[in-house]
């Protein structure tokens, strides 16, 4: 399979104040960018994966300045389109102890909501690529986001491409009837696809009997039953499910199970103590794209996944900045945090 990957989202101003403080408890904000398929754009270029990264971004300073930042990681940025009257925004806060990490939206009318159907020439864009990865943020954002998506799908589709979707259920954007009746009909051309036991329900309609994961108790039975409903009614063969258990706002348990279609797969768990839990689940999906596009097995894409994403939990900022050696080295069983000589 090509190792070139296309990814397809909105990219967003992150700004937040220093270290665990209140927003604006101080008169000063750090701004980086961040947003779910540029997240796994990164990782993927960290990887050493050919990574293209389509957008709609403005055509002023910010947007200028999104796409240098883009660059600096190693993601090709030639297909991102310009236009439109603003990026979107999004102010958080870190947590700490009893304390919950918060998340404020401001991205009403930003440029890719506004992107005309012509904005992108989608079979220019997937032509040699090996696979295609969005979320279902992106369709979130208005009609004219969720055409491009279908859009993006079936040209990824024509041209061959494994298609990954990532259901990252967002409420702040749209109700679980809006997603599901954007959603399910989608599926029927997704190769993969990932989410949480929140996911599944949301925007599949699909429960997972019993789930808590934080009761420390996980009913694999259940998770079984759920992935299997997923292959069997909507057509996708790969399901992963991303497994966190909220102990506290500093420390939550990491897992992930995947079904094949034969065998459901349980990784190892790791005990994050949690630096900057955003785009843990972006870092996740990255990890299992670059196993699946190189070649390694269900089983070993998994716990590759699973240590990129303890990993990325432990980096300020939305993007995940190790390479495969530091990730196989996690996965292969090295959690000890030793001084690396």
């Amino acid at each position: 399979m090509s190792a070139i990957a296309i990814t397809f989202g909105e990219l967003m101003l992150r700004l937040g104040p220093p270290g665990f403080e209140r927003l604006l408890q101080s008169p000063m904000l750090c701004a980086t960018f961040g947003g779910g398929e540029a997240n796994v754009a990164v990782s993927l270029a960290q990887f050493g994966v050919d990574s293209h990264y389509v957008t709609r971004l403005p055509s002023n300073a910010l947007g200028d300045a999104a796409v240098r930042a883009l660059r600096a990681e190693g993601v090709a940025t030639d297909f991102i389109a310009r236009g439109g009257s603003r990026m979107g925004i999004y102010f958080t806060e870190t947590g700490a102890s009893q304390r919950a990490s918060t998340v404020l939206y401001d991205r009403a009318n930003s440029a890719i909501s506004e992107m005309p159907p012509d904005a992108v020439d989608w079979d220019r864009v997937m032509k040699g690529a090996g696979g295609f990865h969005v979320t279902g943020i992106t369709p979130a954002l208005g009609d004219k986001a969720a055409a491009a998506t279908v859009n993006a799908v079936a040209a990824a589709r024509r041209a061959g491409a494994r298609i990954s979707v990532d259901l990252n259920y967002r409420k702040k954007l749209w109700t679980q009837a809006q997603a599901q009746k954007s959603m399910r009909p989608l599926m029927r051309d997704v190769d993969v696809v990932i989410a949480n036991e929140e996911d599944l329900q949301c925007v599949l309609g699909i429960d997972v009997a019993g789930a808590d994961v934080t009761s420390g108790a996980l009913d694999v039975n259940a998770y079984r039953e759920a992935a299997e409903r997923v292959t069997r009614e909507l057509g996708p063969s790969v399901v992963a499910i991303t497994l966190r258990e909220s102990l506290s706002a500093s420390d939550n348990g990491w897992s992930a199970l995947l079904w094949d279609g034969k065998t459901l797969h349980q990784s190892q768990r790791y005990v994050v103590r949690l630096v900057d839990r955003i785009g843990g689940g972006d870092s996740f999906a990255a990890g299992l794209i670059y196993s699946l596009v190189t070649g390694r097995s269900y089983e070993a894409a998994l716990r590759f996944a699973v240590a990129a994403s303890a990993l990325k939990q432990t980096i300020p900022g939305d993007f995940n900045r190790v390479g495969v050696a530091e990730v196989d080295a996690l996965a292969g069983g090295d959690a000890s945090g030793r001084v690396q000589r």
